[in-house]
């Protein structure tokens, strides 16, 4: 089992910038793909970010990318999603994930959800 805890969601203005952080728990954390995915109220959820077990190899929505940024940090078994230029179509409830083997842009493979953190951007 993973345990996966985020934190840093919040309140914040179009244009401004906040920082997600995942800690993870249990197994290995270098043993999985690390992902980033959101869910708006009335929407399905959706595929923000994903980085592989070294940290090497990112992908990214078109909608975030160049905005967003997904790194992690194997010695403190965490992954972070810095958002920066954020808009008021980025409120979601933010939740990452890991998995052994995932499909690239999907929640495909992922085995483990954290809670989620509710991140809002007022225009």
């Amino acid at each position: 089992q993973v345990q996966l805890v985020e934190s840093g969601g919040g309140l914040v203005q179009a244009g401004g910038s906040l920082r997600l952080s995942c800690a993870a728990s249990g197994r290995t954390f270098s043993d999985y793909v690390m992902g980033w995915f959101r869910q708006a109220p009335g929407k399905e959820r959706e595929f923000v970010a994903t980085i592989g077990r070294s940290g090497g190899t990112t992908y990214y929505a078109t909608s975030v990318k160049g905005r967003f940024t997904i790194s992690r940090d194997n010695a403190k078994n965490t992954v972070y999603l810095q958002m920066s230029s954020l808009k008021p179509e980025d409120t979601a409830v933010y939740y990452c994930a890991a998995g052994s083997t995932v499909t690239a842009y999907s929640a495909l493979g992922y085995e483990y959800w954290g809670q989620g953190t509710q991140v809002t951007v007022s225009s």
